[in-house]
């Protein structure tokens, strides 16, 4: 299969320009613009030590709702520039070139100085087209399958990572994805999402109910090259929700393997919440000598030991000031990470964020190869 690829300063372009176009008239129909505009001020080191400071300043500008009497489109441009010491490091240089995981090539660079670095992409850019209770979604987007907060087993196609300085962009998939409503509550569907370079494409389906209070899936297929048969749950015990997930996994070449994740969360009157998850890979190693790092650089694997545990925590100190902290414990080598953030809502629609991540571990840890990083971030959503 030959891999799509655009000028994607072009497309960029066109589609900033036809949403724009469309979004006063098409008011009548649902769709409206929104987006934001953020900074990203990050001091930190790369994983060869090099100290940097960089300055992440994006645009984004989102087209969603509806067009047509079924169909709606969701539509979402970014346009970035970097500045800082950063750029002159090998692992930016490295990180730069490295090939999209995507089958669809929507991004491109266009300044690449010394001082500055420019570049935009499609974040998401899909059609959703209803024909009663079925919906074919078709594009890039977020297909979001699991539970889980800080690891998912059945979420391959858009892994979740915790730790990440926006943990809330999620690289989108491009696929189609065939859903209908089986009743208030159940749904199926049906996903497939071709792999860039030639690989095998991404085939699965997913069964979603309800009983007695109960929320169920059952997923089934090959995602990313890993045969999978997955189930997840997530119910409430009291005041107290509970969630799980597990799947075994065939890589094809070689034997299987078994992931799962155990979760709890509970919010308390005075505005604190925790959420507490284990999680059990049995693709990981318990030996650090077995980690392989250049596969968690490169993206294809999100963690590397076989038993972890996550305690999120947050506290609204005000009705404008919230506090949020991520840990995580990798029990096979006894490495750790904390990322602690306050959040600051300095305005209407713009909030200011301070944050800390630290890691601890021994040589050859996983997480004593991560650099502690200093962040801030300021952002304002328009609409």
């Amino acid at each position: 299969m030959r891999r799509v690829m655009l000028p994607a300063q072009f497309v960029g372009t066109i589609m900033l320009m036809a949403a724009l176009s469309v979004g006063a008239p098409a008011q009548a129909e649902g769709l409206g613009l929104t987006g934001s505009v953020k900074s990203l001020f990050v001091r930190s080191r790369t994983v060869n030590g090099e100290a940097y400071g960089l300055s992440l300043n994006r645009l984004r500008v989102e087209a969603k709702g509806d067009v047509a009497p079924g169909l709606a489109l969701d539509l979402q441009y970014d346009n970035e520039l970097l500045f800082g010491s950063y750029l002159d490091t090998a692992e930016f240089r490295a990180l730069k070139d490295r090939a999209s995981l995507q089958y669809w090539r929507a991004d491109a660079n266009y300044i690449e100085r010394g001082d500055i670095y420019g570049r935009h992409r499609l974040y998401r850019a899909a059609v959703t087209l209803t024909r009663g209770n079925v919906d074919l979604k078709l594009g890039r987007q977020r297909i979001a399958w699991g539970t889980g907060r800080f690891w998912s087993p059945l979420d391959i196609l858009n892994p979740v990572n915790p730790l990440a300085l926006e943990r809330e962009e999620r690289v989108g998939v491009d696929a189609a994805l065939l859903e209908a409503k089986l009743g208030p509550l159940s749904r199926a569907s049906l996903v497939y999402a071709p792999a860039p370079d030639r690989g095998p494409a991404s085939r699965a389906l997913q069964w979603h109910g309800n009983a007695a209070g109960v929320d169920g899936s059952l997923v089934a297929g090959r995602l990313r090259g890993l045969g999978i048969v997955g189930m997840d749950v997530a119910s409430q015990i009291g005041d107290v929700g509970v969630r799980a997930e597990a799947a075994g996994l065939d890589p094809g070449g070689g034997p299987g393997f078994n992931r799962w994740m155990a979760g709890a969360d509970y919010a308390f009157a005075t505005g604190l919440t925790l959420s507490a998850e284990l999680y059990y890979n049995g693709a990981g190693s318990r030996d650090p000598a077995g980690y392989d790092f250049a596969g968690l650089r490169s993206g294809r694997l999100t963690s590397l030991a076989t038993r972890y545990a996550g305690l999120f925590a947050s506290y609204e100190i005000t009705p404008l000031l919230k506090w949020m902290t991520y840990a995580v414990l990798n029990a096979d080598d006894r490495s750790r990470a904390v990322d602690s953030r306050l959040v600051w809502s300095v305005a209407p629609a713009t909030d200011l964020t301070f944050g800390v991540q630290h890691f601890t571990g021994t040589a050859g840890s996983e997480f004593a190869a991560s650099p502690n990083a200093v962040q801030v971030q300021l952002q304002w959503f328009f609409r």
